[in-house]
């Protein structure tokens, strides 16, 4: 059995966090929690809504041993970032950090979602990428599409001239890219909302990160036009996948994640 320990020394399971805010909706502990129950480990996960300062006392928590290893998901995934004494090359490469685990007394940051989107873009057709968002979700897709032109739209021009810097250019919000891998690193979605409909219309697949209930607007329409799609659960599974084995040291048993939400 995979056992974490105190900064007394004394043993305990492995307890993971998820930080954010919101994480009501967040499919994490299911499938987190089916992983541990499938290898036998002794094993918890938790969501906790928090802002800057319940994120610092997490970080507080990891060095002191009483968490094993976080998540961080929206608003906090660059705040966690900075935090970080170490960096893997893709959460450097973002600026985000959504996977958090204690290495020689330090905490060390990782960024999961990369890798997840970075393999769904790989199996889609070549062309252009268009990354809707500016927060830490649309950092990672940026670096996942690396070596592709890309750009970046987002409802707050500010940022998305930010994130978009020397390496991609920027785009209008709703103005459709033609022939494109549409990204959807925005909230838009979960609740049943559409993208814009030309973005859509004129795109060649799409990732959404978003994911709700039921597949997003997004999506469906995507799917009734046969073109390649990677919904939310998609890319939640794989990043979720990679975070266990951070804090595991173990490979995750990614059917019976994907199995535990039912999609």
């Amino acid at each position: 059995m995979i056992r974490g320990q105190r900064a007394d020394g004394t043993g305990i399971g492995v307890r993971v966090v998820l930080l954010g805010d919101p994480v009501a909706h967040s499919l994490s502990p299911v499938i987190h929690r089916a992983a541990f129950a499938a290898l036998g480990i002794d094993g918890s996960y938790e969501a906790r809504r928090v802002d800057s300062a319940g994120l610092a006392t997490a970080l507080d928590e990891l060095r002191d041993g009483v968490l094993q290893g976080a998540n961080v998901t929206m608003p906090h995934k660059s705040l966690a970032a900075r935090e970080c004494a170490h960096l893997d090359d893709d959460a450097a490469a973002a600026g985000a950090a959504n996977t958090l685990a204690i290495r020689e007394g330090e905490v060390h940051g990782w960024n999961t979602d990369v890798g997840a989107i970075r393999e769904r873009l790989a199996g889609m057709p070549a062309g252009p990428v268009l990354v809707l968002g500016a927060g830490g979700a649309a950092a990672a897709a940026l670096v996942a599409a690396e070596g592709r032109e890309t750009v970046v739209a987002a409802r707050r021009p500010d940022a998305a001239r930010a994130l978009a810097g020397s390496t991609a250019t920027m785009g209008e919000w709703g103005l459709p890219v033609r022939g494109a891998i549409v990204i959807n690193a925005t909230p838009l979605g979960r609740d049943a909302e559409g993208l814009p409909e030309r973005v859509v219309e004129a795109a060649a697949g799409l990732i959404d990160l978003a994911y709700g209930p039921s597949e997003t607007p997004g999506v469906a329409r995507m799917r009734r036009r046969r073109l390649p799609v990677a919904d939310g659960v998609d890319i939640l599974v794989a990043q979720a996948a990679a975070s266990f084995t951070i804090w595991t040291g173990v490979e995750a048993p990614v059917e019976e994640m994907r199995a535990a939400v039912g999609r």
